[in-house]
């Protein structure tokens, strides 16, 4: 889910709560690491590798970084003629919104950059798509044919309300098509931002969930893609796909998605956790995965336990606690540090084990929990979950997602991750 866009931070990821006309209804969690044996790295180089079925795939390049930015960002037209719009790539989120005049009280965006509806444009609430925000609770529109509404709620108090509309995304196939299919997605007008941190700096949200409502779901009902997607992030931006034909055939290492009548988040387990190879006691842990979150957040005991391990592993290394803006845990050398790769030989890698599986491990290397500040300082980007409000979730962000393809298979309800080289060309 959608997390506050701050110099380094952004909202800490909460249930989104979506409203159609005063019913408040839950929608999707937003947050993956890569299975590395340690000491050996395979790094899987996706391509285009089946263009010419009926279905096709869409490639979009990735803007962003976990700091100092703090979230990652794709391009997409909608609208004829199109228009551009910058949205948070947010797989906790099943509704896509942006900011639109109709008109707008607390848009961030200029208004000749925020979405114009048409009246021909609103969703109504008889159609299956306001049906399918509200799943599993029934329909509860007092009169079917009124416009379909929502509300999003951020844990930093922050809101979203707006109407549901339909447009056409011209949309570049891998196959050399372009189509244009008409998606339904929220028209953002009432913006509230009570947040310490000032807004995203994004136009709005791109949904990526596990909903009828999602991007993925309706691309892949209309047969333009499959229902499959994934994302490689980098401290340099990256690249998202929708549909299938950039799974890699081989090294790629499967997970089945836990399936829960009350838990529609990205989300595996149980898992049980390693660090520098060797358990810690700490098991049966469900995890979700969230590119809305920037950073990692643990249950307060998971927590408290590895920032623990952690401690006790920097004894009598050249590291000093010291208080950064950036975020709560932090450290400095006898010099200020460049980048992780001058302090990762000072802490060991952490790894999720699933227990379900044989021999399935999910790898968390030093620079993908730690971040370098402005000041030279190194940060713990592992949080408390339950501080942020998150309650027994346990979240991975994406400052633990960088350098793997992770792949999100719908269709065979399972997630998929192997190492790669995110800020290579992708193709």
């Amino acid at each position: 889910m959608a997390e506050q866009k701050s110099k380094g931070r952004r909202r800490v990821p909460l249930l989104i709560n979506v409203l159609i006309f005063q019913v408040v209804l839950c929608a999707s969690l937003h947050g993956c690491f890569a299975a590395i044996v340690p000491g050996v790295r395979s790094t899987v180089h996706p391509r285009a590798v089946n263009s010419l079925g009926k279905r096709s795939s869409v490639h979009l390049p990735v803007s962003g970084n976990v700091y100092p930015l703090g979230y990652y960002s794709v391009a997409v037209s909608i609208g004829n003629p199109p228009k551009p719009f910058q949205l948070d790539i947010d797989t906790g989120s099943d509704l896509t919104w942006v900011q639109c005049d109709a008109p707008c009280s607390g848009c961030t965006m200029p208004r000749d950059r925020l979405y114009k509806p048409a009246r021909n444009n609103y969703v109504l609430c008889k159609d299956p798509i306001c049906a399918a925000l509200q799943s599993p609770n029934p329909p509860q529109c007092r009169n079917p044919n009124e416009k379909c509404g929502f509300q999003v709620e951020y844990s930093d108090h922050g809101s979203v309300l707006g109407v549901v509309v339909s447009d056409s995304f011209p949309l570049r196939l891998v196959n050399g098509s372009v189509s244009h299919p008409h998606l339904a997605f929220g028209c953002g007008y009432r913006l509230q931002n009570r947040g310490p941190h000032p807004p995203p700096a994004t136009a709005g949200v791109l949904g990526l969930g596990r909903s009828k409502a999602s991007i993925p779901s309706q691309l892949s009902s209309m047969g333009v893609t499959r229902n499959v997607f994934g994302h490689c992030f980098s401290g340099k931006g990256g690249f998202l796909f929708l549909g299938a034909d950039f799974v890699p055939k081989s090294g790629v290492t499967w997970t089945p998605m836990l399936q829960s009548s009350s838990d529609k988040h990205y989300s595996s387990g149980p898992a049980e956790l390693l660090f520098g190879g060797r358990p810690t006691g700490i098991k049966n842990l469900n995890v979700i995965f969230d590119t809305g979150a920037t950073y990692t957040y643990l249950t307060s005991g998971v927590y408290k336990n590895v920032l623990d391990l952690i401690r006790k592993n920097l004894n009598g290394k050249q590291l000093q606690d010291v208080n950064d803006k950036a975020l709560p845990i932090c450290w400095k050398g006898s010099r200020p540090f460049k980048s992780v790769r001058d302090v990762r030989n000072y802490f060991n890698t952490l790894a999720l084990s699933f227990t379900g599986s044989s021999n399935i491990q999910l790898q968390l290397p030093p620079e993908t929990y730690l971040i370098v500040t402005e000041q030279g300082n190194v940060c713990l980007g592992i949080l408390s979950g339950t501080e942020a409000g998150l309650g027994t979730s346990n979240v991975i962000g994406d400052i633990s997602l960088q350098g793997k393809l992770m792949i999100y298979d719908n269709e065979d309800q399972r997630i998929g991750w192997a190492s790669a080289d995110c800020s290579r060309k992708f193709g």
